[in-house]
């Protein structure tokens, strides 16, 4: 299976369990894997033949950008299911969100979470083995 990656996509958004990080926002970066056939792609040099990635950054805007969520995990699955609910040609997905500075009084360069969904047999999205 081919891969399409999109790393260090930065957004600013108000995610968090505390009232601060909802008031005041922050910076999230995300990364993307995207597990698709781009054979016709390659061979045909046709834009119709992939996936847009300039698309795929403007739904992962909208999503971060968007209504808050208290967890970064549900702001990664919520990037998950709308890339595959979006773009049927993507077989699995790989999300990467990190909060580069969560608010706690420790010195780290944030926090990440991964999360990998695939679509099964009867295109319902569930979580991939890594």
């Amino acid at each position: 299976m081919d891969k399409m990656t999109l790393k260090g996509m930065r957004f600013f958004g108000y995610h968090g369990v505390f009232p601060e990080e909802n008031r005041l926002g922050q910076q999230f970066y995300v990364d993307l894997s995207l597990q698709m056939d781009l054979s016709a792609a390659a061979a045909t040099d046709e834009l119709d033949h992939t996936i847009n990635y300039a698309d795929i950054h403007a739904l992962v805007k909208t999503i971060v950008e968007g209504p808050p969520y208290k967890l970064i995990e549900a702001l990664a699955g919520k990037i998950a299911t709308g890339v595959l609910d979006a773009y049927t040609s993507v077989n699995d997905v790989t999300v990467s969100v990190t909060k580069p500075h969560p608010p706690f009084e420790i010195h780290f360069d944030g926090v990440t979470v991964e999360l990998c969904r695939k679509r099964d047999e009867h295109g319902e999205t569930r979580p991939a083995r890594l």
